[in-house]
């Protein structure tokens, strides 16, 4: 008996036949099998919940000018950097 993954969820689902009809279509037209429904659904809710992610996150900035928005871009990635470097140092002394 195999042992149960303790790192996954398990789904009940309602989708259209349509939309049943077509991904195993388009995984069995590419070689996948039935196992493999539960890794494209997995990989296709996370690029939806990336993209809805994004896109909440440019309506929020729509109105800030350009150059005050990359100059924000470029502190908090310069604080970023600033921080992996100092831990970095920290480890190897």
């Amino acid at each position: 008996m195999p042992t149960p993954n303790t790192n996954q969820t398990r789904w009940t689902v309602s989708v259209s036949k349509e939309t049943d009809t077509a991904l195993r279509c388009f995984l069995a037209q590419r070689g996948l099998k039935k196992g493999d429904m539960s890794k494209f659904i997995e990989e296709s809710v996370r690029w939806r919940v990336f993209d809805k992610g994004i896109t909440e996150a440019r309506s929020k900035f729509a109105d800030v000018p350009t150059n005050d928005l990359q100059a924000l871009i470029d502190e908090a990635t310069q604080s970023i950097k600033n921080e992996v470097r100092q831990e970095l140092s920290g480890n190897i002394g």
